[in-house]
């Protein structure tokens, strides 16, 4: 596992997007262990992608303009739907009592961060572009080595995601004390949902 490719990923990973924006909002409305569910439903939410680029199903939205379109447009639908849901303040992101975090609901928030990143297109194809640049033409085990670098990539987006997410919790008193605090962040956070969402809509294959 080459340097070039972990500091490529760490690049990939830090960089602000659904998941990283998901796991802040997790973890300023409900706390730290949510923050964490959060993180883990969105790392969750790359084994579709990573196995599409596995077995050639990302070649397929690469070119097919009707399948790319299709789970775009899911994707899209989506996250205007988060940006509604956080705006009524319901659903996932709902405020509760700090780190208040039942069953149901932690199964609620790894479902949503699942469903951010199985919705996004660009992700199969970011695998379908991205890993076999660092396996070597004549590699002995081409397919375990894809699965090596995968689990990496994996386990560096849930450590960096519940750093986010642990961080945003630490302040999370100071937000959810304040009533106003809380109104503008809580349209901040619709607002960058509708933007992915329309930035995810102009998207191209």
């Amino acid at each position: 596992m080459s340097t070039a490719f972990l500091l490529t990923s760490l690049i990939v990973v830090v960089s602000p997007g659904t998941g990283v924006l998901y796991t802040l909002a997790v973890a300023l409305t409900k706390g730290s262990r949510m923050s964490i569910a959060a993180a883990f439903g969105c790392t969750l939410g790359i084994l579709p992608a990573m196995l599409a680029a596995i077995v050639g199903l990302a070649a397929v939205l690469h070119t097919s303009a009707l399948a790319f379109a299709a789970l775009k447009y899911c994707g899209v639908a989506y996250l205007l739907y988060m940006a509604w849901q956080t705006l009524r303040e319901r659903g996932a992101l709902s405020v509760e009592g700090k780190d208040d975090a039942d069953a149901r609901s932690a199964w609620r928030v790894v479902l949503t961060g699942f469903l951010i990143n199985i919705l996004n297109p660009k992700l199969s194809i970011f695998f379908l572009a991205f890993l076999p640049q660092f396996i070597a033409a004549d590699a002995a085990h081409p397919l375990a080595l894809m699965l090596e670098l995968s689990a990496a990539f994996m386990a560096m987006t849930f450590a960096v995601f519940v750093l986010y997410g642990l961080f945003a919790a630490a302040v999370r008193d100071r937000v959810v004390s304040r009533p106003r605090v809380r109104t503008w962040l809580r349209r901040a956070f619709a607002g960058g949902f509708a933007l992915l969402g329309a930035r995810l809509a102009l998207a191209e294959r």
